[in-house]
């Protein structure tokens, strides 16, 4: 029983309760598909372990639904979005410094000093054999991965969620020392999670007024794995994995893992394995499988993924389809927190998670429901009256999008709009507010509306 556990435990009953009286806004197909997850994993345990269903499914229920309803119930709006990020990237940089003398000497530095106290214990101290000729950091964590991705998650929510918010210098600082903790859990998951976050952010970023790229890329990422199944002797799985790992013998055994792990799947398809030990050549000794999906199917069958995935991946889309366009804040934090979870969606396929860090994924994800209800209040009456207020760079003229059309078009230079300002006057000389807006009214996905118009007074 550790202290998460315990946490989570007294609250999952009464935020559950809470959940489905409409206290945190209307209930969602991805609160009752997780709920009813939780209920096939029961029947499925109980068919195969029945002298351990309440033990196991008690703990996986506390951990994968207390992470889930803690965030459903606490973040709800964009300021306690934002100092969720603001707590993540604290707790990083309080991390990183415990962390150093591990990746030398392979000793955890804080439980190691709380395994010290009489009658306290922490994390077991994993032995993992060293990359690169450094030892594994796992910190305060199970394994060094789950170090890995939890400092991965905080990576694009800081770059894009905090721009406007802070300056570029402190959020590239901010990056950094992300990175750092994810480089120094050596692992290849955590790595390939901020690597696909940069690439889908640089896509983003390079195709703005595109109003269609995020087709285009499922287009072309389609596009690839068929050409590399035609040009390779392998499968595109196995070539992704040669690729996304540190060495060949990691890449071959996860291959090994996953397949065998289908075949598990085959042979129990309905209720899976339970706990039972799965079948694998006699040279695989180690009975962990990296990857959680497949997990999840092994574990409880193919009825139990799929209800977990079809959850997972309709909120996902709720929230990609959910109409932000009111607030380009709002805009910049579905979008961190989209980028965030293709990448993290990916990489578990490539890792495990459990404990604390399965509650925190889902803790994770549940904080990204709270955008399906956000509204132009929830932002505060200046920044709903002004909705876009990026500033404009020089020598460019912006007109914000609800400007009026102008009757007549002068001749000589563009004048920029003028409107005023709830928040108060930016700059002028006359007095008048003038607030100049980056963006359209579809936002960065539309393309920009230069405007001349004659000033109005």
């Amino acid at each position: 029983m550790t202290p998460l556990r315990l946490l989570l435990l007294i609250m999952v009953l009464p935020l559950s309760a809470r959940l489905f009286s409409g206290e945190f806004g209307r209930v969602l197909a991805v609160d009752i598909l997780f709920f009813v997850h939780i209920l096939w994993a029961t029947i499925a345990i109980a068919v195969n372990n029945p002298n351990r269903v309440v033990e196991n499914v008690g703990s996986a229920a506390v951990e994968f639904l207390g992470g889930y309803l803690v965030a459903r119930a606490y973040i709800r709006t964009p300021d306690q979005f934002e100092k969720l990020i603001k707590a993540l990237v604290l707790l990083i940089i309080v991390l990183l410094p415990f962390g150093l003398p591990e990746l030398k000497t392979g000793k955890p530095v804080i439980p190691t000093l709380i395994e010290a106290l009489p009658g306290i214990g922490s994390v077991e101290d994993i032995d993992n054999p060293k990359r690169m000729g450094l030892e594994r950091v796992q910190n305060v964590f199970a394994h060094p991965i789950h170090y890995g991705l939890f400092c991965s998650v905080a990576f694009t929510l800081l770059l894009l969620g905090f721009h406007g918010r802070l300056s570029l210098f402190k959020r590239a600082i901010g990056c950094a020392i992300i990175f750092a903790g994810v480089f120094i859990s050596l692992s290849s998951g955590a790595l390939l999670a901020v690597l696909l976050q940069v690439g889908l952010l640089t896509w983003a970023l390079a195709l703005w007024r595109v109003p269609r790229k995020w087709l285009i890329l499922l287009g072309l990422m389609a596009l690839g794995y068929v050409t590399i199944d035609l040009l390779s002797n392998r499968t595109p799985m196995k070539v992704i994995m040669s690729y996304a790992t540190f060495s060949a013998q990691t890449a071959y055994y996860r291959a090994e893992i996953n397949s065998w792990g289908m075949y598990n799947v085959q042979q129990n398809p309905i209720f899976g394995l339970g706990l039972r030990n799965w079948i694998r050549p006699g040279y695989m000794q180690r009975g962990s499988v990296d990857n959680f999906w497949l997990v999840m199917a092994m574990r409880y069958g193919i009825p139990g993924f799929l209800i977990l995935a079809i959850g997972y991946f309709h909120g996902l889309f709720k929230v990609g389809l959910a109409n932000l366009d009111f607030s380009d804040r709002a805009l910049r934090l579905r979008l961190a927190w989209m980028i965030t979870f293709c990448g993290l969606s990916f990489t578990l396929t490539t890792v495990h998670v459990w404990t604390a860090m399965y509650s925190f994924v889902f803790f994770i994800f549940g904080a990204g429901m709270c955008m399906i209800g956000w509204r132009p209040e929830d932002f505060g009456s200046d920044e709903a009256a002004t909705a876009r207020t990026e500033a404009a760079r020089p020598g460019l003229a912006y007109s914000r999008r609800h400007a009026k059309p102008a009757e007549a078009q002068p001749r000589g230079g563009p004048a920029y709009t003028r409107e005023p300002s709830a928040s108060g006057p930016k700059s002028s000389r006359d007095g008048t507010a003038t607030v100049y807006s980056r963006f359209g009214a579809g936002g960065p996905d539309a393309r920009p509306r230069y405007r001349r118009e004659a000033d109005e007074e």
